[in-house]
């Protein structure tokens, strides 16, 4: 199986995508990966990190041009033509790759996405789906944060493609589809969550109608869809929240001995609910609706991370999920 790595895209690379190369060669011994980028840049670092060639099942694809964060992401596509996003998703469209990993610049990536690998039959937009943790189980949020706006349709494509993602990639049988809004009634909401209400309500899945902001977490469901400017706002409040309660927490555990004491003895509990809510462990985000497999990682990712995006593109290949997503849609 070969996956396209965006060796230059994110804020540590690439010693951060080249790190994170080495880990998943390492557990995944059915991958081979291609990184794409500065080719001069990518032999040094894996230098750097012990290799004085490259590793088996490793090949660069040189690209001369990366991608800033202060690029928009139509300069980006039109005038960065060389650059390892581009390229990347140009090994992916012409079959030299069956998958690709990016932490780079999001809108660049959506954008490349969708003009050179076009959209699946049935869907007008791409959605980021992101796995988050609750206290029993994960779910699903889509969109993350592919588009600021989107119309009730989108919606609807949302939640059939977020359902099948969660049946075949995260197991569950009969994923429960919530859609974000204000209020559990059918009535609350602005006018898209209202249309969108509609929509989900007829299409062939299990669609439970509202959840709320305080239901994501305490009565969860499978799939909570939304537009792409709710979906980022709640991902990355969600992520800031957590880092800052285990802020405070240590900070007020090492007030004294009494409470250090204590923190001693919960510290399993501790590193237990920390590994649940790294989003270092879930590694990253599937781009649902494009033809073709595109894993979208945190810009900040370290090595791990970047392993774990590997992961999460190998399953998704493994499991087919772009014809099951095809055959949802056509029967919707």
């Amino acid at each position: 199986m070969k996956i396209a790595l965006d060796a230059m895209g994110g804020d540590l690379a690439p010693a951060s995508t080249v790190g994170g190369a080495l880990e998943a060669l390492k557990k995944y011994t059915d991958i081979e990966l291609i990184l794409v980028g500065d080719q001069a840049r990518i032999e040094k670092e894996f230098y750097t990190q012990g290799h004085l060639s490259l590793p088996k099942r490793v090949s660069i694809h040189h690209a001369s041009q990366v991608v800033d964060m202060a690029d928009s992401a139509t300069d980006a596509l039109r005038r960065k033509k060389d650059s390892s996003i581009s390229r990347a998703v140009d090994l992916l469209a012409d079959g030299g790759a069956e998958a690709l990993v990016s932490a780079g610049h999001t809108g660049a990536f959506v954008a490349a996405a969708k003009v050179k690998l076009r959209m699946l039959p049935g869907i007008d937009r791409p959605g980021i789906a992101t796995v988050m943790p609750t206290e029993t189980n994960l779910f699903l949020l889509i969109d993350a944060g592919a588009n600021v706006d989107s119309e009730p349709k989108h919606l609807l494509q949302f939640g059939i493609m977020g359902s099948v993602y969660s049946n075949k990639v995260l197991g569950c049988k009969n994923p429960r589809v919530g859609l974000m809004s204000i209020g559990s009634e059918a009535t609350k909401g602005n006018e898209l969550t209202r249309a969108a209400y509609e929509e989900l309500s007829k299409a062939k899945i299990n669609f439970i109608g509202n959840v709320e902001g305080h239901d994501l977490f305490n009565k969860p469901v499978d799939v909570v869809v939304c537009d792409g400017f709710v979906g980022n706002v709640i991902l990355k409040t969600s992520e800031s929240l957590a880092g800052a309660i285990f802020s405070w927490l240590k900070r007020e555990l090492k007030k004294d001995l009494v409470r250090q004491a204590g923190a001693m003895l919960a510290k399993e509990a501790f590193y237990t609910i920390r590994r649940r809510t790294n989003t270092e462990e879930y590694g990253g985000m599937p781009l649902l609706g494009v033809n073709g497999i595109c894993i979208k990682a945190h810009g900040n990712s370290s090595p791990k991370a970047i392993k774990n995006a590997i992961r999460v593109a190998r399953e998704a290949v493994t499991h087919k999920v772009n014809p099951l997503i095809i055959e949802a849609i056509s029967q919707a």
